[in-house]
């Protein structure tokens, strides 16, 4: 048994190794102002500390495809059960891709184009201030154009720096837009109040607050051209991304090498419905799923996804 655990810490220790030598080559890649706004384009009308979440996240892009998956198949979890599943499935990824597990769409969206979050966090590692910069060009022709407005689920500010802050801190919006149409001009007679659609969210409460979902935790320092998680300072650089490790002081980090315990949960893929929903901005449907293996909650998760916050 001894021999066996030291076997898979030397494991743990090699791939470390390997991966900040894998982590260390190459240059910083550089990309123009355009380049920039074009990578924001889908993700910078998101309310600022989903966005944040985003762009950590994004900078982990080998957890993204495992991650997804996750969400997807646990989605019934809401609340305090979703947050207990998180830690006690000792899962492998990056807090600031936990983060996102009470989003599947949104994780699905990253997913079905890696090399779009491949390059979003690469870009946020080389140049976070130039990526800041470019949200808030977008937003500021978001704005200009009649698209971008506080209502019943966002507050938007008017500047210097544009803001997009939920109403409800507890009630996380995840907007449906065109890129192609919100930074552009309307056309004569186009409604631009239907331009962006506030229909789908995620109730957060501080079920998530070790993830750096209590309120005030996850935001923008827009001036200081700063992002802070969980209440700290994100400072993940190119040049120390193989060993920066943002402090979650709640999050307890599995040791590498260790095995993850079995599956306690029913493995329930989201329907199409249910995948449509966010994608056409608008309230899940509720629907009822099978219970978790060794009982518990009944899966039924209607109104911790939908139109209102609480």
């Amino acid at each position: 048994m001894l021999r066996k655990r030291n076997t898979l810490v030397a494991l743990g220790v090699l791939t470390a190794l390997a991966a900040a030598s894998v982590f260390a080559q190459g240059p910083p890649p550089s990309f123009a102002p355009q380049q920039l706004d074009q990578l924001v384009a889908r993700i910078a009308l998101y309310p600022d500390p989903l966005l944040a979440q985003v762009l950590a996240a994004a900078t982990y892009p080998n957890d993204i495809p495992a991650a997804a998956q996750w969400a997807d198949q646990h989605h019934y979890l809401t609340g305090q059960a979703l947050a207990d599943a998180i830690q006690g499935d000792q899962l492998p990824w990056d807090p600031s891709v936990q983060s996102l597990l009470p989003f599947p769409s949104v994780l699905d969206m990253m997913n079905s184009d890696m090399r779009w979050t491949s390059d979003l966090g690469n870009a946020f590692l080389a140049q976070e201030q130039d990526v800041m910069d470019a949200v808030q060009r977008q937003r500021a022709l978001a704005q200009r154009y009649g698209y971008l407005r506080s209502n019943g689920q966002v507050v938007v500010s008017g500047g210097p720096y544009i803001t997009i802050m939920p109403v409800n801190p507890g009630y996380v919006v995840v907007p449906y837009f065109d890129p192609g149409v919100v930074y552009y001009a309307p056309r004569p007679g186009f409604a631009v109040a239907g331009g962006i659609r506030f229909g789908f969210g995620v109730s957060i409460g501080g079920f998530f607050a070790p993830w750096g979902w209590a309120p005030g935790a996850v935001r923008f320092d827009w001036g200081g051209h700063g992002v802070f998680l969980d209440g700290a300072r994100w400072n993940r650089r190119w040049d120390n991304r193989a060993a920066y490790v943002h402090p979650y002081p709640a999050i307890r980090r599995p040791a590498p090498g260790i095995a993850r315990r079995p599956e306690p949960h029913a493995l329930e893929p989201r329907s199409a419905p249910e995948r449509n929903a966010p994608r056409q901005g608008r309230p899940e449907p509720r629907e009822t799923h099978r219970a978790p293996r060794g009982g518990g909650r009944d899966g039924d998760r209607g109104g911790d996804r939908g139109g209102k916050g609480r």
